[in-house]
């Protein structure tokens, strides 16, 4: 799964894959091998990339992370794919999740009809042995669940739509 992250106004695109001695990190052009976290507790644990281990400081705030590390504290805002992927049809003011990644749905957690706000999980699914949640990225109304529980889709299929005023 690509995550993107925007630091001091630019955006940073990268993608951890499973190895055999952690994760591989895709940054650009270059592959970054092994990289590893460990958590402490909730707030701190050890990232090692590369063979190079360091000793991290976070705070969630929302999409905010603020990550303390090498003496230095950065604010990321981690743009969230589901959004990134969503997009507004004006004629019929819809909203059209679509997926993030290739995968399949592990879970339906929403029905057609039903309200939902902002942020609610709409469904479970899972890509690379990863699950991950697609959620609401605004109010509405559940118009159309377009896949099934065990389905499988491609990179930016259509998920679910949102009607903003319902039908």
């Amino acid at each position: 799964m690509h995550h993107s992250f925007e630091v001091d106004g630019v955006y940073h695109e990268l993608w951890l894959s499973p190895s055999q001695q952690g994760y591989r990190l895709h940054l650009r052009d270059q592959v970054i091998t092994p990289v590893a976290f460990t958590h402490c507790n909730e707030s701190s644990g050890i990232l090692t990339i590369a063979g190079q281990s360091e000793p991290v400081r976070f705070a969630i705030e929302g999409d905010l992370i603020h990550l303390h590390i090498h003496g230095r504290t950065r604010i990321l805002r981690y743009n969230d794919p589901l959004r990134a992927c969503a997009s507004e049809n004006n004629e019929t003011h819809a909203l059209v999740a679509r997926a993030p990644m290739p995968g399949f749905v592990v879970a339906v957690t929403v029905s057609s009809g039903q309200s939902v706000s902002a942020g609610m999980a709409l469904m479970r699914i899972e890509s690379m042995k990863l699950e991950t949640i697609i959620r609401s990225p605004q109010d509405g109304i559940v118009d159309r669940i377009h896949v099934k529980e065990g389905e499988s889709f491609e990179h930016d299929a259509v998920l679910v739509t949102i009607s903003k005023e319902g039908r």
